[in-house]
């Protein structure tokens, strides 16, 4: 069959099975979810033995080692996808919340929250992603369509499979999870086309995969992930507090996207901060590409501007010597992303001028940008991290799965 004919027949089969799901109770919702985490557990086997081969094949491959992190599965990963499915049965179900008034002809208008319809996601090497992303969408009777990449293919079909196996068994649509097991290119650019048959499209992954499917679909796009994040290091602050968070935001998983790709430090603090952030590393392996100030200080590679516009995914930080704070919130304005930005400072003026003006969906004052997360947030899961600005900025969780509907009761009113 022919890539876009297959692609389509994927998204027709969620399209029908979305109005099933939209009417399902909250506690036939909860109860498809727990049982996603019973199968989890009781396959974990299974789905470690796929995610083996999708390692092997990936590595075999080239992919680089920080990337090969974000594919890997083990028994402790999925019971943490297993226990996050629990923290999001504990939450409220969004649908059908809403507001009631009475206009003075006595019409009641109620304005309630309602599902999407089908959501479609576009994702990268990361199989968890697969059943966060689609455990929102049964939360809040959305059908979904998964496009994994291809180095979590193995992984991802046998995840799906259990999803599906868990709607049947509570007498729901299988076909509301369904995975396009094509990772070819066209697959992708087709299902950016799906206009009428999707309701939504999230690209979860690279600059590259964002700006390619913000450029080419013609159904509605939240473009999510692309991080580069920035901490600055103020005149006032904690060194010891600033070396901590720092060495968490780059170190603990660069391959996230809210992991710090740019360090800023005050011109007064950079040459007491730089040894000791140096100090802190204690032999880790991070790569510094400094400006001239920086270099001067601790020597290390040389830093150009393409360097501060880069999301590296690697253990690699650009630093930069700035003057004070406006200097900091120019430099962060022109090259972020849109999505966490941290500063860290006794000074409250200038804590709350970051806050003020950084243009970004998640903004920190003295903690790690590694908190931008829909479970870390208390979402249970996200669907990704949004750095626009229409409808869902910042992790996406349940409410940012819902649209308006207004219901408007009468007794034979005229206008």
């Amino acid at each position: 069959m022919e890539v876009f004919e297959y692609v389509k027949s994927v998204c027709t089969a969620a399209n029908g099975a979305k109005s099933a799901l939209a009417g399902a109770s909250a506690k036939k919702k909860n109860a498809v979810l727990a049982r996603i985490a019973e199968l989890l557990r009781l396959e974990s086997d299974t789905v470690i033995a796929a995610n083996e081969r999708d390692l092997a094949n990936a590595g075999a491959n080239g992919v680089p080692v920080p990337m090969l992190d974000r594919l890997k599965l083990d028994k402790k990963r999925i019971d943490g996808i297993a226990d996050s499915l629990g923290q999001l049965i504990m939450l409220e179900d969004p649908i059908g919340s809403g507001t009631r008034t009475t206009r003075p002809n006595g019409l009641i208008i109620e304005h309630i929250r309602v599902p999407l319809g089908v959501a479609a996601i576009i994702y990268e090497a990361r199989p968890n992603v697969t059943v966060d992303a689609a455990a929102l969408c049964i939360k809040t009777g959305n059908a979904c369509v998964l496009r994994g990449g291809k180095e979590a293919i193995e992984t991802n079909r046998v995840l799906v499979s259990l999803m599906r196996r868990a709607l049947a068994d509570n007498d729901l649509p299988e076909d509301a999870v369904c995975l396009i097991d094509n990772t070819t290119r066209e697959s992708s650019t087709a299902l950016m086309k799906m206009r009428g048959l999707i309701d939504l499209l999230v690209p979860r992954g690279g600059a590259g995969l964002i700006r390619s499917v913000v450029d080419n679909a013609t159904v509605p796009v939240i473009e999510t992930g692309a991080g580069n994040c920035h901490i600055y290091i103020d005149k006032t602050a904690d060194h010891e507090l600033g070396v901590k968070v720092a060495i968490n935001a780059k170190m603990s998983r660069p391959s996230v996207c809210n992991a710090i790709e740019t360090m800023l430090i005050h011109e007064d603090e950079a040459a007491e901060f730089l040894p000791k952030f140096v100090a802190a590393l204690e032999g880790k392996p991070l790569e510094i590409r400094g400006c001239d100030k920086t270099r001067a200080i601790i020597g290390c590679v040389a830093a150009t501007d393409e360097d501060y516009a880069t999301e590296y995914d690697d253990y690699i930080l650009a630093v930069k010597v700035v003057s004070g704070i406006d200097e900091a919130i120019a430099h962060i304005n022109k090259y972020n992303t849109g999505h966490s930005e941290a500063i860290i400072t006794r000074d409250m003026a200038n804590a709350a001028r970051f806050r003020s003006e950084i243009d970004a969906a998640a903004v920190y004052v003295n903690a790690s940008t590694r908190f931008t997360d829909g479970g870390e947030f208390g979402f249970g899961a996200e669907l990704g991290i949004s750095t626009q600005k229409l409808h869902a900025r910042g992790p996406m969780g349940l409410d940012a799965l819902t649209t308006g509907k207004y219901l408007i009761t009468g007794e034979g009113q005229v206008r």
